[in-house]
């Protein structure tokens, strides 16, 4: 008897391209909101302000939420695997650069940083699944990548706190380098190069939508600004992870779409 194609189990090269990709949004939803609950003991030992542990969250999400259309549309130019690894170079190279960190200002820096390779890691994962897989296995697919990426969601706080006190508040990028480093070495050997449509890159609409973006998101973080020169800190650190999750869930949904 003839099966379809998502009757058909998944081949063994579509199997470590929804493993990688599902990887990589994972981390990009864990180090969302892992930080959140490191924010007291990150306020003591960098001697932080309340303003500083405010934007090492962010950072993050600014720089993410900004930067998607642009890592998708030159992914689309220069190869989404290549600009795939390249974003999880960054997102690795700048988790060691925020655990190193020697001061607040440093780790906002890095936690920017760190927000833009997400920005490419996320839709081009996205993009890499979707060519990996032909249209009737593909919601499967977007299925399971959805629901590793929302565990991310959900998790992080958890996971954050755990190896806060168990370990020490850098452990929770370390933990980042030998993932993503693995990741990339294998995104090289099992994932095929894709492009998207070949056209130039629309540079004044990229600068439009990010500054449209940036200013969607920065409202929230505006408002809660204001708020913190009238509440007490503990006020801060937990309302803060409830707005990151609103954000992130939305950016995933977004790209998803």
């Amino acid at each position: 008897m003839d099966m379809t194609g998502s009757q058909r189990g998944t081949t063994a090269a579509q199997a470590w391209v929804l493993g990688l990709t599902s990887v990589s949004s994972l981390m990009v939803a864990l180090d969302a909101l892992v930080v959140t609950t490191a924010l007291p003991v990150i306020r003591v030992h960098l001697h932080a302000s309340l303003a500083g542990l405010e934007w090492t969250v962010n950072a993050y999400v600014l720089s993410l939420a900004v930067l998607l259309m642009t890592g998708a549309a030159l992914g689309d130019r220069f190869g989404r695997r290549r600009l795939f690894a390249v974003g999880l170079g960054l997102f690795t190279a700048a988790s060691a650069a925020c655990a190193l960190a020697p001061g607040i200002g440093w780790l906002i820096a890095a936690r920017a940083v760190q927000g833009a390779g997400a920005a490419v890691m996320l839709p081009l994962g996205l993009a890499v699944l979707s060519a990996g897989f032909p249209p009737e296995q593909r919601p499967r697919a977007l299925g399971i990548f959805g629901a590793v990426t929302g565990l991310g969601v959900v998790l992080g706080p958890l996971v954050g706190g755990a190896v806060v006190q168990g370990l020490t508040w850098p452990w929770i990028f370390w933990i980042n380098i030998p993932v993503g480093l693995v990741a990339i070495a294998l995104t090289h050997v099992r994932i095929g190069e894709s492009f998207g449509p070949d056209s130039a890159l629309d540079l004044p609409g990229l600068l439009l939508v990010t500054g449209g973006v940036f200013g969607v998101v920065w409202a929230p973080g505006g408002r809660s600004r204001s708020e913190v020169a009238h509440r007490r800190a503990w006020f801060t650190i937990r309302w803060e992870p409830q707005v990151t999750a609103r954000l992130v869930g939305n950016l995933i949904a977004k790209v998803a779409v």
